[in-house]
């Protein structure tokens, strides 16, 4: 029975798939673009190909469902990134096992951005004011293995944006289905995502006031309060597959591939592979393709990375670095550290 309510759950994804067709003719015109930016420099490295088989707290970002898969009682995560245009990118997490339930966890992702110069209409080249955007994305993740092999996942993320005198607020949420051993095929796993799926947006404040003076001497100048326009969130569906090699005792390969259907945006194509030594050093790559965007206006291509485990006790330490070369940017440099008890 199981089984079944989750394959009916992967039908009503793919489903709801049918609400994206066509969503490279609308690029740019969606709102909260934070939710796109990717955290954790294992999936990151591996160019997002990894829905199929992320595990633990890795596992938040790219497919909810993965949380669950991993030995560990409680994990925590952190790390930063040099994002493009001088961006700095932080990020943590701490997950746990409630025993009976499943896995929660809580992540927080935070956009550092830095000060911009205010600028109106009388004062094109800055009024000598200065303001920092603040972005934040807060999540509340649950993940429960409905089998030894089929597992799934939830995550409810709070969006904030703050613009000077204005600011919106919504809600968003990621649903994850995840399959191993598929066919019968041990080392094959199969993941399915839907990203990012909530009401519209909206910004509000002060700062959307404007003064307006009257034509005549009849009353006084007053303050009207423009109304901004909604905007949708960056809806995507990704479905992935990747195949562990077990080469012998000591080395082992893992392929994996990623279609994304996005809303806003053309549909990627993401290759990732990962090499991995005694359990305890991995070297990874990946390529992500857009063929519906024309050559010079996807910035996105080649990955790169490495982590290492460490055993001290009842805790491992892992360590990972992930690089993601961008056009007419600098490239991203990722770093991060997790713990598992």
């Amino acid at each position: 029975m199981k089984k079944i309510y989750t394959i009916i759950l992967m039908f009503l994804l793919v489903a709801v798939n049918l609400v994206y067709a066509s969503g490279g003719n609308r690029n740019g015109t969606g709102g909260a673009a934070q939710l796109l930016i990717p955290t954790g420099p294992k999936g990151i490295s591996l160019g997002g190909s990894n829905v199929s088989f992320t595990k633990g707290i890795d596992a938040l970002y790219w497919n909810p469902a993965g949380l669950s898969r991993t030995k560990y009682g409680i994990e925590a995560t952190f790390s930063q990134m040099s994002y493009i245009a001088d961006i700095g990118v932080s990020y943590g997490a701490v997950s746990t096992n409630v025993e009976g339930v499943g896995m929660f966890a809580l992540s927080i992702k935070a956009l550092a951005i830095g000060e911009i110069d205010v600028t109106t209409t009388e004062h094109p080249d800055g009024t000598g004011q200065t303001y920092s955007p603040q972005m934040l994305t807060a999540g509340l993740s649950f993940a429960r293995n409905l089998s030894d092999r089929i597992s799934v996942g939830l995550t409810a993320n709070l969006i904030t944006e703050k613009l000077g005198l204005v600011s919106a607020t919504g809600f968003a949420f990621n649903i994850g289905v995840m399959y191993t051993g598929l066919g019968g095929i041990d080392g094959l796993s199969f993941g399915l995502v839907m990203k990012n799926i909530g009401p519209q947006m909206q910004y509000e404040g002060s700062g959307l006031n404007i003064q307006a003076t009257s034509t005549s001497l009849s009353r006084p100048g007053q303050y009207y309060k423009i109304e901004a326009a909604s905007f949708e969130l960056p809806s995507s569906l990704e479905f992935g597959v990747a195949y562990n090699a077990r080469i012998d005792d000591m080395n082992s390969l893992m392929f994996s591939t990623t279609f994304q259907n996005n809303n806003f945006a053309g549909d990627n194509y993401k290759l990732g592979a990962e090499y991995t030594f005694s359990d305890a050093i991995s070297v990874r790559g990946g390529y992500t393709m857009a063929p519906d965007y024309e050559k010079d206006d996807f910035i996105y291509g080649l990955t790169a990375g490495i982590g290492g485990k460490y055993d001290l006790g009842d805790v491992q330490i892992k360590v990972d670095y992930a690089y993601r070369d961008v056009k007419y940017f600098d490239g991203n440099h990722v770093f991060g550290i997790s713990f598992g008890f």
